[in-house]
């Protein structure tokens, strides 16, 4: 999909964002964007993301560095993947694989000191886990425990 693209959030895209809706058995694994953008305001080291197709807004997540992802990793030069979302009407079209296919030159390009990416996944979300090692992550065994129970922890070296 040659279609999709990265792009730092702006105000343009908030009402979209707003709308995103996710059924119930997939919105306990993540954060709606609309919360997770609160999240964003309140604290300057998350950075929001959002993933275009064809010039709409059909995904997001967000970027977090700093001392709060110590429960991820001791790197100082990692950066976590949170609140990833494709908005329901909008899913299975391949974006959020493309979307995480071109996060690591998106990264490099933006964050030229981060040389990890990670983030979680509930054991109980089997798709996502697969997506996200199709794109290249890493399963090293590292376990997290979160709000919906246990998560693999998942690593792409940069």
């Amino acid at each position: 999909m040659g279609n999709t693209a990265l792009a730092f959030f702006e105000e343009k895209h908030r009402e979209a964002l707003e709308k995103f809706y996710l059924p119930e058995d997939q919105e306990k694994f993540t954060q709606l964007p609309a919360k997770a953008l609160t999240f964003c305001e309140e604290d300057d080291k998350r950075t929001p993301v959002v993933i275009e197709a064809s010039g709409k807004t059909v995904g997001f997540f967000v970027l977090h560095t700093g001392e709060n992802i110590q429960d991820f990793t001791a790197n100082p030069n990692a950066m976590v993947i949170r609140a990833l979302s494709i908005n329901h009407s909008e899913q299975g079209k391949g974006y959020a694989k493309d979307a995480m296919l071109q996060l690591p030159e998106f990264v490099t390009a933006n964050f030229p000191d981060v040389n990890e990416l990670i983030l979680a996944v509930n054991f109980k979300n089997e798709p996502a886990k697969k997506l996200y090692e199709k794109a290249g992550f890493v399963d090293r065994g590292q376990i997290k425990h979160g709000p919906v129970g246990p998560q693999y922890v998942l690593h792409y070296d940069v």
